[in-house]
């Protein structure tokens, strides 16, 4: 049974902080891979720790050693000028953040509120997008070296998540086989994505905190960002619409092309958004084995994310005509 409290002391020592001011261990949820923990210090400060699972643990094959990628993400969010947690310090089995402010996104905002959120967000993340990286693919390596081209990224990260759906053998709404027919298909549109940029690609509600301490809604940081990976752009659009269509937000893609995000929705690009619509809706499928998802969850997922996959094949296979 591992001590959390002797273990949060120890990561606080490497990290050259006094391991006796630690006065609060609290775990935190909502998550459903790593261990999250607040610690929070005698002198106020709040820390966050995040643990990884143990190896044996089930799991997808992109995500090893994730928290590598999300260290990768958080240094260049502060690069950025982007509201994020601040690396305090990190190893193969750790991450030590600050803490930032403000509570999860949630149904109370108003709808001023609201749209000015989405605006700032919009701003937020095209400030992400403009940071080049340097290859495509995970920065975590958990499926080789980076690529030199989108394409060939792209495919393998597709690839992957297609081996996991034939080892987990999830429920799905399409044969794997043909799910990789189809998205095969339009491969061709990802060669226009000639420069990585990074990609959160986990942006829903759950992972942007809104902080109201100076009497005003505002976006108190964008967190997890252990799904990062450098490519194109345009798949940050799906979790930031998750399950809707990012062209409907108006507020959003204001924000966006006012701080010099490029958002065009020509053939290709429809092409492309499909496909990582493709993706995300394929891993939320079939995480839910590895998972080991209760009855509800699955249940809720075969009902809201499996028609979101045929719809996405569909615009695939039509050519997103």
């Amino acid at each position: 049974m591992v001590d959390s409290w002797e273990r949060a002391r120890h990561i606080l020592r490497e990290a050259g902080l006094d391991p006796g001011g630690l006065a609060h261990l609290t775990p935190l949820t909502g998550g459903t891979y790593n261990t999250v923990e607040e610690l929070r210090l005698t002198d106020g400060t709040r820390y966050v720790l995040k643990i990884p699972p143990a190896a044996a643990t089930p799991g997808m094959r992109h995500e090893r050693r994730l928290l590598v990628s999300e260290a990768e993400f958080y240094r260049a969010a502060g690069d950025a000028g982007v509201p994020a947690p601040r690396l305090v310090s990190a190893g193969e089995d750790f991450l030590l953040m600050t803490a930032c402010p403000g509570d999860t996104w949630d149904g109370t905002l108003t709808d001023t509120e609201h749209t000015a959120l989405r605006t700032e967000l919009g701003r937020h993340v095209a400030r992400l997008h403009g940071v080049r990286g340097p290859g495509f693919g995970y920065p975590s390596g958990a499926l080789g070296p980076l690529a030199a081209d989108w394409r060939t990224a792209f495919t393998a990260m597709f690839d992957a998540v297609l081996d996991d759906a034939r080892r987990y053998r999830p429920r799905l709404p399409r044969p794997v086989d043909a799910v990789a027919r189809t998205a095969a298909s339009a491969y061709g549109a990802l060669d226009e994505v000639t420069e990585p940029r990074l990609v959160h690609f986990d942006l829903w509600r759950g992972n942007i905190l809104v902080d109201r301490s100076d009497g005003r809604a505002r976006i108190g940081g964008l967190l997890d960002g252990e799904r990062m990976f450098w490519g194109d752009p345009l798949a940050d659009f799906v979790s930031l619409a998750l399950l809707g269509d990012i062209r409907t937000d108006e507020a959003f893609l204001a924000g966006y092309r006012e701080a010099g995000g490029r958002a065009r929705f020509d053939t290709a690009a429809r092409l492309r958004l499909a496909l990582y619509r493709a993706y995300l809706y394929l891993i939320m499928l079939t995480e839910t084995v590895p998972r080991e998802a209760g009855e509800e969850q699955e249940r809720w997922v075969r009902a809201t994310v499996a028609p979101e996959l045929v719809a996405a094949l569909d615009d695939l296979a039509d050519g997103d005509s």
